[in-house]
């Protein structure tokens, strides 16, 4: 698997990690693409439709007929939609709504070329023990839920929340490995 496969329409570290533990070899594509959610669109419609975009950007981006992976990922809690947080206000916020109780992760994760587009969402179930102040303001201070949906980190300091989940780990993270792997391989094999 030495030649590049797919091209990944995600800055992020955490899919580039998980990408590449699953073995394909990719390249990393820049692509804009405006999040804004819509009022007539569910959290599952908004998640699936961003992951669309990005990897129709990256489709438009490209130069060649490889398929572009795109993912993004949300977390829900009654309805709410919570993304990166904008500041330690907006962090606060949201950790506060998750604190003590059950929230969902949706992570969808879309492969597409010019003439084929495939999308996949996986949804998981997190509860969250219940968070003191001191416990949000220095998680704050570690610097990792600043680019991170929800405003915390499955993988790292964030881990330390969450009492248990029903559901894909990897996809808390961003990129659910089954899934995209059975995904990937039968992209592969059609085109």
């Amino acid at each position: 698997m030495s030649a590049i496969q797919l091209l990944l329409a995600s800055g992020s570290p955490r899919r580039q990690e998980l990408l590449t533990q699953l073995g394909y070899t990719f390249e990393r594509v820049v692509v804009d693409v405006e999040e804004q959610h819509q009022a007539h669109e569910s959290p599952a419609q908004y998640v699936q439709r961003l992951s669309q975009d990005k990897a129709l950007a990256g489709v438009a981006a490209s130069e060649g007929d490889k398929p572009v992976l795109g993912a993004d990922t949300i977390v829900v809690v009654d309805d709410n939609i919570l993304e990166k947080p904008a500041d330690f206000a907006d962090a606060h916020r949201m950790l506060s709504m998750l604190s003590g109780r059950e929230h969902q992760v949706l992570t969808a994760v879309t492969l597409a070329k010019a003439d084929h587009i495939e999308t996949k969402l996986v949804t998981t179930k997190v509860w969250f023990k219940a968070l003191s102040e001191q416990e949000i303001e220095q998680y704050w201070q570690s610097g990792e839920p600043q680019d991170k949906a929800g405003s915390y980190g499955i993988q790292g300091i964030g881990g330390k929340f969450i009492e248990r989940i029903d559901g894909s780990y990897y996809a808390v993270m961003g990129l659910p490995l089954v899934e995209t792997d059975i995904m990937v391989t039968a992209f592969l094999e059609l085109n």
